[in-house]
């Protein structure tokens, strides 16, 4: 295993947090300041990926199937709010999971009917098709590379959203103190929509940049959902911040276990028990790092109530 690989994959994994953090940072701020369990966010990026594939492969044009898809899935962001989540707000949990867990189903049905049942492949950029070489030895895809730069970008932009104007204050207040806030006057409903469409837009764009590289299927957004509560739990609940640190560190986790498990059990283990233990302990590698830093920091790492 030479340095090159370790690189590689090194890179790999900070790209993989950052769009965790995307999809993670959204949902972090609908569960830390409206106290809503939204399992439907990954919908949203089920959406805004079919939708980017679909504009892209139609108009040639990148930049605007990113866009189409931003605007649109925060147009259906803005629908859920309106139709469905201000009516959950007083429920607890529970009735929140049941409905959000409707909206997938019925999201996953509207798909099949719209797009069909087989994936479909989101075509890459042509412009970003071909390898940047960051080392001697180490040509890098530039589309990943594309995604590094967007993540960071999204990064620094909620950072400077939440820290420096009136709308991160009153975010922040609303995360901390959410009955405190409403008596010093805050319009907590203005709040909540805001937030929800931000969350909406994240996750379409995050949608967009990975429809490229994986499939774009039904039930992406399900899949990926998983990881982005493991950061917001890692992370902190409703804390930007620790979903960012969270994202990073599950990335990392998560790829380098699928690149390094597997070969360092083949050096000790029979090939064919190190194929069947190797995938498997790569799977819980992010789950092993979560009970980890719970022992220690049980609301997380940067929660945002206390």
């Amino acid at each position: 295993m030479d340095s090159t690989f370790v690189i590689e994959q090194l890179i790999n994994g900070i790209g993989y947090g950052l769009m965790l953090f995307l999809l993670a940072a959204g949902l972090t701020l609908v569960f830390g300041v409206m106290d809503t369990m939204n399992l439907a966010h990954g919908t949203l990026f089920m959406f805004g990926a079919y939708i980017a594939a679909t504009v892209h492969e139609h108009s040639h044009s990148f930049i605007g199937a990113v866009l189409a898809a931003v605007v649109v899935t925060m147009l259906i962001g803005a629908l859920m709010e309106t139709l469905l989540m201000r009516r959950l707000y007083r429920r607890n949990h529970l009735n929140q999971v049941v409905a959000t867990f409707g909206v997938i189903l019925l999201a996953d049905d509207l798909v099949k009917w719209l797009w069909g049942a087989a994936p479909i492949m989101a075509p890459t950029p042509a412009a970003l098709s071909g390898p940047v070489q960051l080392m001697a030895e180490l040509p890098y895809p530039s589309y990943r590379l594309l995604i590094l730069v967007a993540g960071i970008a999204a990064a620094l932009l909620l950072y400077f959203v939440v820290n420096h104007t009136r709308l991160g204050m009153l975010v922040r207040a609303g995360a901390s103190d959410r009955t405190m806030a409403e008596l010093m006057g805050v319009r907590v409903q203005s709040v909540f929509t805001v937030v929800f469409v931000i969350g909406a837009a994240l996750a379409g764009v995050a949608g967009a940049l990975m429809g490229p590289l994986t499939a774009v299927q039904i039930g992406m957004g399900e899949a990926i959902l998983i990881p982005a509560l493991v950061v917001i739990v890692i992370g902190g609940i409703g804390s930007v911040r620790g979903a960012f640190i969270a994202a990073l560190l599950v990335g990392l986790v998560d790829t380098a276990g699928r690149a390094f498990v597997p070969p360092a059990l083949r050096a000790v283990m029979p090939p064919a028990l190190a194929a069947d233990v190797g995938p498997a302990l790569a799977g819980i590698a992010m789950y092993v790092l979560m009970a980890a830093i719970l022992c220690f920091k049980p609301r997380g790492l940067f929660p945002a109530r206390g």
